[in-house]
Parts: C-alpha cells; sequence; structure tokens
C-alpha cells in the first residue's frame, strides 16, 4: 500500500469532488420542480480528471445522500430526493461522469470537447425520463419543464468543464 501513488490520487481525487458535488448542489436557482445547481460541472470535470474512475466520487456523494447526510440541493437529503422530480438526474450524474471519463481517455480534442455535453444531455436525459415517472407528466411536458430551460445553463458549463479540465491536466 505504501507508495501506491495512483491509489492515493484516486482517494484524493474522489474526496475533493464529493466536496466540490455538495458545495455545486449548494449553489443554487430554485426552479420548480427542479433547481439549476452547479453539480454538473464537477460531476463533467470530475470525469476528466479522474477518467474512468469518475464514477466513484459519484457513487459516493449519492450514498452519502441516500444515508442522510445534505449533500443534495438546498441541504436536503435520504432516498426521497432520490425518489423525487430530481433523482433521475443525480442518477444521470454517474452515466455522465462514465461517458466523460472514457471519452476524455481519447487525445482528439474535439472528442474530448463533445464528451462534456454528451454527459451534459444523458443528465438532463435521465432527468427527463424519471422527472416524467415521478410526476406523472408526459415526456413532452418533462422535457419542456425540465431540460429546455436547463440546455443553455448547461452548454456553459460543459463549455467552462473542458476548459478547466484542459488547464488541470495540463498541470497534472
Amino acid at each position: 500500500m505504501y507508495g501506491n501513488e495512483e491509489r492515493t490520487r484516486i482517494i484524493t481525487y474522489t474526496g475533493i469532488f464529493i466536496a466540490l458535488f455538495a458545495v455545486g448542489s449548494y449553489i443554487t436557482i430554485p426552479m420548480i420542480p427542479v433547481p439549476f445547481t452547479l453539480q454538473t460541472l464537477f460531476v463533467l470535470l470530475s470525469g476528466a480528471v479522474m477518467k474512468k474512475r469518475a464514477f466513484i466520487p459519484v457513487l459516493l456523494y449519492i450514498f452519502f445522500g441516500a444515508i442522510g447526510l445534505p449533500v443534495f440541493h438546498q441541504f436536503t437529503a435520504g432516498p426521497g430526493v432520490l425518489l423525487g422530480p430530481t433523482g433521475g438526474y443525480i442518477a444521470g450524474f454517474v452515466i455522465a461522469a462514465i461517458i466523460v471519463g472514457n471519452l476524455y481517455e481519447c487525445r482528439n480534442k474535439y472528442v474530448r470537447s463533445a464528451s462534456f455535453f454528451a454527459g451534459s444531455f444523458a443528465i438532463l436525459g435521465a432527468g427527463v425520463i424519471w422527472l416524467a415517472v415521478s410526476t406523472s407528466m408526459n415526456l413532452t411536458e418533462s422535457f419542456l419543464i425540465g431540460a429546455l430551460p436547463f440546455i443553455p445553463g448547461d452548454c456553459v458549463k460543459s463549455a467552462a468543464a473542458y476548459f478547466i479540465a484542459e488547464r488541470i491536466n495540463d498541470k497534472i
């Protein structure tokens, strides 16, 4: 165990990203039924920094929130949040981390940049589907309420995550 730098790096980044997800959830613009948060920025960034292991901090973040630590939006916690209207977006974090983590390993800058947008739209897609299921809306209503207002902001967050990731990975 001693001297395993890769393992130390994974543990350190996991802790940092769980903290960033929680901080990002507190930076909220209230909207009904889904608030606008900065979590997606940090989820996408975790994929670029942790690559294929980016799902680890996301799953731990979800676990911590599910057992009652107030890490979800507006200091909420518990399984009720995961089963409520925002649960699909939170589940989509795992998909996004996997997408970005796998695609960011490619050296092509176009594939790397596209991975952030693909991850962001995976979050929105999972969120829209779960929003429809959890609120008895149809998919069109769910898309209009749960995705359309977020697309411009998510595009900005995706671009920001890409540029931040390029700077971070140049230093690592």
